[in-house]
């Protein structure tokens, strides 16, 4: 016998099944499927939770301007001339932000903050507010632009708990 007669035969190749190579198509296009949810899912949650971060934040500024406006309208009530008022709006400004002592910084703040008081107090009917909202916003677009952050992450200053003590 020779060798080549030993070995035995190959076996005839076995033309490829249409119906098992068309479940392997369907089963890829859902792979595929699944990782475009996964994505579209991951990218929707990052922009829902950077735009909610937003809208907090933009709540909180809303929410901090108007209060302090509130303030500086009732502190207002009865003063009798713009520097009477540039004054009252000084203090209240200090006060809410906690500053007992100046800075060059404080007082650039506290001299730009000076026509928005200004302006609260020379208002003459109230349907025309747009002199007090268009100084805030120069005021607070001021800031924002020296200082690289809006004025209202002042506001969020940490105040340690104070222990108490019982005599």
């Amino acid at each position: 016998m020779s060798p080549e007669t030993d070995l035995p035969a190959p076996a005839p190749e076995a033309a490829p099944d249409p119906a098992v190579e068309a479940r392997a198509a369907v089963l890829a296009r859902l792979d595929a499927a699944k990782v475009a949810a996964d994505v579209a899912e991951t990218a929707y949650r990052a922009e829902a939770a950077r735009r909610t971060e937003e809208l907090a934040r933009e709540r909180a500024h809303a929410w901090r301007r108007a209060d302090l406006m509130r303030s500086l309208a009732a502190a207002l009530d009865g003063i009798g001339d713009a520097e009477m008022a540039v004054a009252a709006g000084q203090a209240l400004l200090r006060a809410r932000l906690g500053w007992s002592d100046d800075s060059e910084a404080r007082a650039e703040v506290l001299a730009r903050f000076a026509p928005v008081a200004v302006a609260l107090f020379e208002m003459e009917s109230e349907a025309a507010p747009e002199a007090a909202l268009a100084a805030l916003a120069a005021f607070e677009d001021w800031y924002a632009t020296t200082r690289q952050s809006a004025f209202w992450y002042l506001f969020e200053h940490y105040l340690p708990d104070t222990p108490l003590v019982d005599f």
